[in-house]
């Protein structure tokens, strides 16, 4: 069965592209949003099995709304998502509740589900 997603960030450009590249690639985006409490009503309504979340929601934490889903649902692995380097955020990726990271650059199919399957980060191109 195809996994299905819910696409998060603030930046629509980003999530038309995104939505674009991973449904070519096969994957089910049931969703996007651009805000944490846009977010919280999708993951209630569509019960995606991963959330993709920008660390960058512009006035909003993405690392805080990885946690609040972490919290909320069992059942969706979170995974978190920016243009900056991983490294800059080592600490608050382990805090966050998410399963990992993959840089936007990285952003395919194969490197999420490279991380659903306990592959480690995908944040540099390579895993980490």
């Amino acid at each position: 069965m195809t996994q299905r997603y819910l696409l998060v960030d603030d930046n629509r450009g980003f999530l038309e592209a995104a939505r674009d590249l991973l449904e070519g690639e096969g994957v089910d985006v049931v969703g996007v949003a651009s805000t944490s409490g846009e977010t919280l009503r999708l993951v209630a309504q569509l019960q995606p099995d991963v959330v993709l979340v920008d660390v960058d929601l512009g006035d909003e934490s993405g690392f805080d709304l990885a946690s609040r889903l972490a919290m909320v649902t069992a059942d969706t692995r979170i995974v978190l998502i920016s243009a900056y380097p991983e490294a800059e955020f080592a600490d608050l990726i382990a805090a966050s509740g998410a399963i990992g990271f993959v840089s936007k650059a990285e952003l395919s199919a194969q490197a999420v589900s490279y991380l659903l399957e306990g592959g480690g980060d995908v944040g540099r191109g390579r895993a980490n």
